[in-house]
């Protein structure tokens, strides 16, 4: 028998649909329950390997690790990684299998997906207990209902509950309740069960009046207020909020062991993938990271990363256009320490060429490393592990550019020049040891009397700030009436919110348990 599930959706982008599915995941673990995320459509630049070799959403992994199991390509079948405002790589089951434009993916070929992830849905149903699904910016978006296959197409084709999500700090959450609720067909009406408030600050008690009359427009309950909690973006999906590095930005920040700090520049290079790899240097105290687009703002860094990239040979052309690579150019010959990765590290080779991602053909790099690539049509998905600095690291690549290392001293499958390093690898910083090392290295290129902290652990920060998340949900929501949620469906007899929007030909029936558009 299929376990329990619930959606959990929001009134718009960043409501806090992550972070509640993953609180949701790590508080019903500890309470026993073996229980998986889900979402069948990510769009994302941030992505992480799977140790089957599959690529599939950050937040998904991170949500897998909420639940305590291994991240794998059912819990995100497709993954769409965005190349221009109108155009994705689309990959489907952790592999790539072409770019789309936004028309052709929404004219046709997302519906042609729902079997395979209703597939990958039910097989994970069928394993655990129960099933955390994420939905993605609006279940409302009446223009995209018909091809959906990850808000209330996947609902109502596996009967889930729905729990809508709101961020009041943003203002309007009652209208966002409401206006979601009533802009939906009443068949998907049927498993709207109820509401979750995120990011309030203040007196609850102010608030309930306006649950109260909530309720009596909708009929329906919420089922909590989440408190305004800083640092909880743990691998987001986008944007530049970076988990630990708002945790240590927006708190008591430890000061640094030995004299100095150290300052990190990351270059907010266009297409930006994986900026949760400097979220490990944020943890260290003492450690200062800001990304950056102007030149001037590399004068005082100790060290400066250019980060992984959608688009490396549109990054190139960004950093010549913004003065950055000139400046990169200086720190070289002054023996200034740069970190090159992924896309980053392609960009300060000699050479690159490109008839894959951006076609622009053969390009010169910033000649920083002695390094040619060539892109390949096939992307290299690996998990790879090793030493450097003295010390055991691992990581996890994920690129279409493959490097051809003419010189220099070998790190991490790439190289080093100088104070230049260069590597495929992402999440190399996320490795204790070798993180250490590697600030000290940084240190005393730069004349720092920076010494890092002998006892960070990313590791442990990042269940900590896992348990904190599952700490909301247990102390600021109803979970008892969460748990009857989700192991019973949605409750029956929901009113109908006029005016609703009408149904469209080929919709499952209500109440038809596994229906399939």
């Amino acid at each position: 028998m299929s376990g329990g599930g619930l959606l959990v959706a929001g009134t718009t982008s960043d409501a806090g649909k992550s972070v509640v599915t993953a609180g949701i995941c790590r508080w019903l673990v500890r309470r026993g329950v073996k229980v998986a995320p889900f979402k069948g459509q990510n769009m994302s630049l941030n992505s992480f390997v799977t140790r089957e070799g599959a690529e599939i959403g950050r937040a998904q992994a991170m949500q897998a690790q909420a639940a305590r199991v291994e991240p794998t390509a059912l819990m995100n079948p497709v993954l769409l990684k965005p190349g221009s405002d109108r155009s994705s790589q689309v990959v489907l089951m952790g592999r790539p299998v072409g770019e789309l434009s936004a028309r052709g993916y929404h004219g046709g070929r997302q519906k042609t997906l729902l079997e395979p992830v209703m597939a990958c849905l039910e097989e994970l149903r069928g394993t655990y207990d129960a099933v955390i699904c994420e939905g993605a910016g609006s279940p409302a978006e009446i223009n995209l209902r018909r091809t959906d296959i990850v808000n209330m197409g996947i609902a109502r084709a596996a009967r889930l509950p729905v729990l809508v999500v709101g961020d009041i700090d943003r203002g309007g959450v009652f209208a966002q309740f409401f206006g979601t609720t009533a802009l939906l067909a009443p068949e998907d009406q049927e498993l709207i069960a109820g509401y979750l408030v995120n990011k309030f600050r203040g007196d609850v008690s102010l608030l309930e009046p306006g649950l109260e009359m909530l309720r009596g427009l909708t009929g329906r309950r919420t089922f909590g207020v989440l408190p305004y909690a800083h640092g909880l973006g743990i691998d987001e999906e986008d944007g530049l909020r970076v988990s630990l590095r708002g945790t240590v930005r927006e708190s008591v920040v430890a000061p640094p062991v030995g004299e100095d700090v150290l300052r990190v520049a990351v270059c907010a290079v266009p297409l930006m993938s994986n900026f949760t790899d400097v979220d490990a240097l944020a943890a260290e105290p003492g450690v200062i990271v800001r990304f950056v687009d102007r030149p001037e703002e590399l004068a005082d860094a100790d060290l400066v990363i250019v980060p992984g990239t959608r688009g490396t040979v549109r990054a190139l052309e960004w950093l010549r256009e913004r003065g950055l690579a000139g400046a990169l150019a200086r720190r070289a010959a002054e023996g200034r320490p740069v970190l090159g990765v992924c896309g980053g590290f392609q960009v300060l080779g000699e050479h690159i060429d490109d008839e894959v991602e951006s076609r622009a053909g053969a390009v010169p790099g910033l000649g920083l490393l002695p390094v040619r690539v060539r892109f390949a049509a096939e992307k290299t998905l690996a998990r790879p592990s090793g030493e450097a600095l003295g010390q055991p690291v691992e990581g996890y690549e994920i690129h279409h550019g493959v490097a051809e290392v003419l010189g220099g001293e070998p790190f991490l499958d790439g190289c080093r020049v100088g104070e230049v390093w260069g590597t495929h690898w992402h999440g190399s910083l996320e490795s204790d040891a070798f993180r250490r090392a590697f600030l000290r290295a940084v240190a005393a290129a730069s004349g720092r009397r920076f010494v890092p902290a002998p006892d960070t652990s990313f590791a442990d920060l990042r269940e900590a700030q896992l348990d904190r998340l599952g700490d909301l949900i247990e102390e600021h929501a109803d979970t008892d009436a969460l748990l009857r949620l989700i192991e019973g469906g949605a409750p029956s007899g929901l009113p109908y919110v006029p005016p609703g929007a009408p149904d469209f030909p080929g919709a499952p029936a209500a109440g038809t348990p596994g229906a399939a558009q």
